[in-house]
């Protein structure tokens, strides 16, 4: 992939180039800070991340469900599921429709307190084939503002294995860098990322239970939370978990309200 750091292989479905916005010369300008308005400054204050290792490789879990690698400046997300309530309301399932508008609003957030070389978007980025058809002209120009002056690599995932080449960046099947392989759906190897499973966690505290959203990893191989603001989860109990972690150090880093509590597998339920 041209201008990448060598030892990055990417796994090319399509490669594009940038998609430009502002069509209207108001709009394209100020998305970045309509999504992101003065949050930095009230973010980079909290401890809203701890570190996570996988495969030797250490990892900053941030508090919203991304993983950035310091060393790369690289930033991941999984099951963006962006424009999933207008396919409900397709089928007749009305929700509000302002999911796309907050997960891009959350992942100008992240872009914003890292500041990333490269974004992979780990698969599932749109909930449905056509989806990226169904995105405001609005919604369109801030993606290409966070897309600005960084490398951004689309992974193909299950609801949106045909990506469309006009969407900014490069689309791939997966991406190796080092011993990490980046990809949508996990296969349990050692060195492995992946989305998919949508991992949550329910515990037990003072009293009552918590559900929340988790990363899933046992030191060789993670499973990333999904980052969409409609998505739903699969506990990390659920035996799909177990065919991927066949060791007994698995752990979620459960996302707190304001820290990651990092909490044994086994105490899950």
């Amino acid at each position: 992939m041209p201008g990448l750091v060598p030892g990055i292989h990417v796994f090319l479905l399509c490669e594009v180039k940038t998609w430009m916005a502002g069509h209207r010369r108001a709009e394209a300008t100020p998305s970045f800070r309509r999504l992101c308005p003065a949050m930095t400054r009230i973010a980079v204050g909290i401890a809203s991340h701890s570190s996570v290792n996988v495969a030797g490789v250490d990892l900053v879990a941030d508090l919203s469900g991304a993983l950035f690698w310091e060393e790369q400046s690289l930033l991941v997300v999984s099951d963006l599921h962006l424009e999933k309530g207008s396919s409900f309301a397709a089928r007749g399932v009305l929700l509000p429709p302002y999911d796309t508008v907050a997960t891009l609003g959350r992942l100008a957030g992240v872009i914003a307190r890292h500041d990333p070389r490269m974004v992979i978007a780990l698969g599932d980025s749109f909930h449905d084939r056509t989806a990226h058809h169904r995105l405001s002209a609005i919604d369109r120009d801030a993606l290409s503002a966070l897309q600005a002056r960084r490398h951004w690599i689309w992974i193909s995932g299950n609801h949106d294995p045909a990506l469309p080449c006009d969407l900014g960046g490069v689309v791939a099947s997966e991406v190796a860098i080092g011993p990490i392989a980046f990809r949508h759906e996990p296969t349990g190897a050692s060195g492995e990322i992946a989305g998919h499973l949508h991992p949550k966690a329910r515990v037990s505290t003072r009293g009552r239970s918590m559900e929340r959203r988790c990363f899933a990893c046992d030191g060789e191989r993670a499973v990333m939370p999904a980052f969409g603001a409609y998505t739903g989860g699969l506990s990390i109990r659920d035996a799909a978990f177990a065919k991927i972690f066949q060791t007994p150090g698995l752990m979620a880093h459960v996302l707190g309200d304001h820290r990651l509590h990092t909490i044994a597998a086994s105490r899950c339920y």
